[in-house]
């Protein structure tokens, strides 16, 4: 079966997230239930980040631009990647990079004033 071109970029954002241990990513399948949201949805060192793929020349639409605004009023990190060669790529791997260098991977650590909760191993 033929990769789309949406399908080879949102390859190429897969593997450069494979880059970073640690890094949670969750790329929702539309089911036509419940809400809907971006392409990719992460978290990496206290960080919350969305990533919405789209085909060489394509735009959001205007619900994944409401989606978009929501998650950057709540002071999430988004990034629309318009094809394999963006340049929208490049900041994405720049952003978490900095992230795996000034935010300590260490679970009891926060980057911010809300205090995350340890998980406990379950008796």
């Amino acid at each position: 079966m033929a990769v789309t071109p949406e399908g080879k970029v949102k390859a190429k954002v897969r593997r450069i997230l494979s880059e970073f241990p640690g890094l949670y990513s969750y790329w929702p399948v539309p089911g036509g239930y419940g809400k809907t949201t971006l392409d990719c949805l992460g978290c990496y060192r206290g960080r919350f980040f969305s990533i919405e793929t789209k085909a060489p020349g394509k735009k959001p639409t205007l619900r994944q631009m409401q989606e978009i605004n929501g998650i950057e009023r709540a002071m999430g990190k988004t990034f629309v990647i318009t094809g394999e060669d963006d340049p929208v790529i490049g900041q994405l791997y720049v952003w978490l990079d900095e992230l795996s260098r000034e935010v300590d991977d260490n679970p009891d650590i926060t980057p911010d004033k809300v205090r995350r909760r340890t998980l406990r191993a379950s008796p």
